[in-house]
């Protein structure tokens, strides 16, 4: 790891500490504000995978699931206090799942990433960060919020995004949090399309810099 890694280091660490912050914060009926923000990490990826290689993007894959973790195990002992009772800010289940999610969406980014980088530009970055997102968004919501999953904190009530309605209020019926995995999917979908601007732009920057050093 050298110098030159550490803006991307200090870049996944800022994502995940804010997505860590503003998940808690509902944009909508749907979705939180955490959801703008995380997907900027598999942008933080990419980009140093396109510029450094797979290793240095492990590297910062790293930082971010060490930072994550520990943001997450800071929430578990924060207590709050709502309609009468005590709980959590980050609950076991969500740490968990927020911790298996990062890290195997992230790595599964820079796998699929250094096997397409010969390829057209835009392929690589595009295929690793929907593989990616959809990873992470399948493991995150199904272990934090699925009922069939309760045994790993039963003392944490999901009833409430186990509740029964329809598929972003226009769909099929289906438990709460299918719901706001789709919204939080799809909202990952957009930035991934949206991404490859700034990813275009700061590759050919430090490709060129690097020719000229």
């Amino acid at each position: 790891m050298t110098r030159a890694h550490l803006p991307g280091i200090l870049a996944m660490a800022a994502i995940v500490l804010a997505s860590n912050i503003l998940v808690q914060f509902l944009f909508g009926q749907w979705l939180t504000w955490g959801a703008f923000t995380y997907p900027l990490a598999f942008l933080v990826t990419d980009l140093m995978n396109r510029i450094y290689g797979p290793g240095p993007a492990r590297q910062v894959v790293f930082v971010g699931f060490i930072v994550g973790v520990f943001c997450s195990l800071v929430g578990t002992q924060i207590l709050l206090q709502g309609d009468g009772f005590t709980y959590p800010a980050v609950t076991l289940r969500i740490a968990i799942a927020s911790g298996l999610a990062f890290l195997t969406a992230q790595m599964m980014d820079v796998a699929i990433f250094d096997r397409l980088r010969q390829g057209k530009w835009w392929r690589a970055p595009l295929a690793s960060t929907l593989v990616g997102s959809t990873l992470d968004t399948a493991i995150f919501f199904t272990i934090a919020f699925s009922s069939t999953l309760t045994w790993i904190e039963p003392a944490n009530d999901v009833a409430w995004a186990n509740e029964v309605l329809p598929l972003l209020s226009v769909g099929p019926e289906v438990p709460l949090w299918v719901s706001l995995a789709v919204a939080d999917w799809m909202v990952k979908l957009s930035l991934a399309l949206l991404a490859l601007v700034p990813f275009r732009m700061i590759v050919s920057r430090a490709l060129q810099n690097q020719k000229l050093a």
